[in-house]
């Protein structure tokens, strides 16, 4: 199997990481790979908003927990967090993002560094006290936020059999 296959198939939502940074250079690669996700009609509205202070993090995580009404949410504690945001009128604005953030998922893990897509700040980030850190880190305010890509380097887990069950159809 060639490479781009191998991370393909390698790749794994991660749900608990160490307490380890994740180099400059690499992260600056992982963003890279966004901007170069398709986009409708080659329009790229999304924004690309990198959250390095865990500590931040984890202020926007108990935001979105209060709007949600989820005691204790933390958005797994990653390292870093990428928060993707698109135009509100952008109308291939949600497939756009989501091709940005698979390739954030599969840049991470060809330097193996574990994600997992957050997407709960989507039905929170009209929330004031959600959109004031939304502003605070600079996404416009007439941007929605679509996703989160939670960044870490993976904690020691026990290794899971993989099941994939969804369907495939081919017609000739």
């Amino acid at each position: 199997m060639n490479a781009v296959m191998d991370n393909l198939l390698g790749r794994r939502s991660i749900r608990a990481f160490e307490d380890r940074q994740i180099p400059r250079e690499e992260l600056d690669q992982i963003l890279k790979a966004a901007q170069y996700a398709p986009s409708a009609m080659n329009r790229q509205t999304w924004q690309f908003t990198a959250v390095l202070s865990r500590e931040k993090i984890q202020k926007l995580a108990k935001a979105i927990g209060e709007v949600l009404q989820r005691d204790n949410y933390t958005m797994y504690e990653p390292q870093a967090i990428i928060i993707t945001s698109n135009a509100r009128d952008a109308r291939f604005g949600v497939d756009d993002n989501a091709c940005a953030l698979e390739n954030m998922f599969l840049a991470a893990h060809s330097f193996g560094i574990g994600s997992v897509w957050i997407n709960q700040l989507r039905d929170a980030c009209d929330a004031p006290a959600v959109r004031r850190m939304l502003h605070d880190f600079g996404i416009p305010d007439d941007h929605v936020a679509l996703g989160i890509a939670a960044l870490g380097y993976a904690a020691p887990a026990e290794p899971k059999e993989v099941v994939k069950t969804g369907k495939i159809v081919i017609v000739e």
